[in-house]
C-alpha cells in the first residue's frame, strides 16, 4: 500500500482501490452470493415464492445423483464407421445421467489441459531459449492474429472442418489415407471435436505463462547443466521444469476452468452422444427456467475448478501469488 501511494499519490491510489473493490463487490460478490442463496430454495411457482414450501433444501444439488438410467460407456473397439477408429460401446451402467455428464466434463478438460501443455511446453521453450530475438515479434503476431476472431467464428470453422464432407475427410481422401467421409467428431465417444475446438481456443493460455517463466530462467544455469554432461531429459526436468512451475500452474488452472466452464465449443462440436456440463446448467436455466438447479450445478462445477486450483498448488508447490502472476 505504501509503495502504491509513493508511485501514484494518495488520490489515485484511493481512487483505483475503491473502484477495484466496487467492481468486485458489485460484479463478483454480491451475484455469487444471490446465486448461492438461490441454489438452495425450491424451485416454485410465482405466486408460492415466500410461502411455506419456499425453504432451504439440498434438493438442488441432490437432483445431480438422481434420475438413474442405463448408460452405454464407451471402449475401444473395431471400427463402426469406414475408415474411422471410434469407440465402441460395450459396458452398460445405471449412473445418474448428469453425473455422469459431469464427470465427462472433468475428465475430458483435464486431457486437454495435460495436451495443451504438452503442446505448449517446446514451443514456449523454442521461443525462450532457441528462437532469434528479432523474430519474436513476428511470431508473436501469427500466434495472436486467430484471436482476432471472435471464438464462434473459430469453433464454426472447426465445424466445418471436422464434418463428415469437410475439408478434412476431402484432403485425406485425395491423398488415398481414407476410403471412405469420416465424422470426426465422433471419435472418442463423440469428445474429439469437443476436445480439437477447446485446445485450438485455449491454446495461447498456456503458452504466455510458460514462455514468461521460461524468460525469466538464466541461460547460464541450462548451459551449467550441459556442461555437466546433463542429457536433453535431465536438463528439463532438473532445472527448466522446477523454474517454470509457477507458469505451468497458472496456463494448468487457466485453461482448464475456461474448458470446463465452456459452452460455445461444445454446442458446436459436439457430438448426438456427447454433453458439456455447461450445456445441463443452461438447460436448467434458459430452457426449464429453473435458476435454482442451475445454480447449484454452477456452484459444484465452482467447487470443482477450486478443487483442482489446490491440487495444482501442490502438485507444484507454489502460492496463489505466483498463479495469479
Amino acid at each position: 500500500m505504501t509503495d502504491l501511494i509513493q508511485r501514484y499519490g494518495r488520490g489515485l491510489s484511493w481512487l483505483s482501490i475503491g473502484l477495484t473493490a466496487f467492481w468486485l463487490l458489485a460484479l463478483v460478490i454480491l451475484p455469487y452470493l444471490g446465486l448461492f442463496e438461490q441454489s438452495f430454495r425450491p424451485y416454485l411457482p410465482v405466486d408460492e415464492i415466500g410461502g411455506p414450501n419456499d425453504h432451504y433444501t439440498l434438493h438442488n444439488y441432490m437432483a445431480l445423483f438422481s434420475n438413474p438410467q442405463d448408460i452405454t460407456l464407451c471402449l475401444p473397439g473395431k471400427d463402426t464407421i469406414p475408415g474411422s477408429p471410434i469407440y465402441l460401446p460395450d459396458l452398460v451402467v445405471n449412473w445418474p445421467i448428469h453425473l455422469y455428464i459431469f464427470i465427462l466434463t472433468i475428465v475430458y478438460s483435464s486431457v486437454v489441459t495435460l495436451i495443451v501443455l504438452m503442446l505448449c511446453y517446446p514451443i514456449a521453450y523454442c521461443m525462450a531459449k532457441v528462437m532469434d530475438p528479432r523474430s519474436l515479434p513476428t511470431f508473436f503476431l501469427l500466434l495472436v492474429i486467430p484471436l482476432w476472431v471472435s471464438e464462434l467464428m473459430r469453433s464454426f470453422s472447426w465445424y466445418i472442418i471436422l464434418s463428415l464432407n469437410g475439408p478434412l475427410s476431402t484432403l485425406l481422401m485425395d491423398l488415398g489415407i481414407l476410403s471412405a467421409p469420416v465424422r470426426w467428431t465422433w471419435g472418442l465417444c463423440g469428445y474429439s471435436g469437443i476436445m480439437v475446438g477447446l485446445i485450438y481456443t485455449y491454446v495461447l493460455f498456456m503458452l504466455f505463462p510458460v514462455y514468461n517463466a521460461m524468460t525469466s530462467l538464466d541461460s547460464n544455469q541450462i548451459e551449467a547443466a550441459e556442461d555437466l554432461g546433463a542429457g536433453w531429459i535431465r536438463k528439463h526436468w532438473r532445472v527448466i521444469i522446477p523454474h517454470c512451475k509457477p507458469g505451468i500452474a497458472s496456463g494448468s488452472v487457466t485453461v482448464f476452468m475456461l474448458a470446463a466452464s465452456s459452452l460455445l465449443v461444445p454446442s458446436l462440436l459436439a457430438s448426438p452422444k456427447s454433453r458439456w456440463f455447461t450445456e445441463v446448467i443452461q438447460q436448467w436455466m434458459f430452457e426449464s427456467h429453473d435458476w435454482n438447479s442451475g445454480a447449484a450445478y454452477a456452484f459444484l462445477l465452482l467447487v470443482v475448478c477450486t478443487i483442482f486450483v489446490t491440487v495444482m498448488m501442490k502438485l507444484f508447490k507454489v502460492g496463489l501469488s505466483d498463479i495469479a502472476k
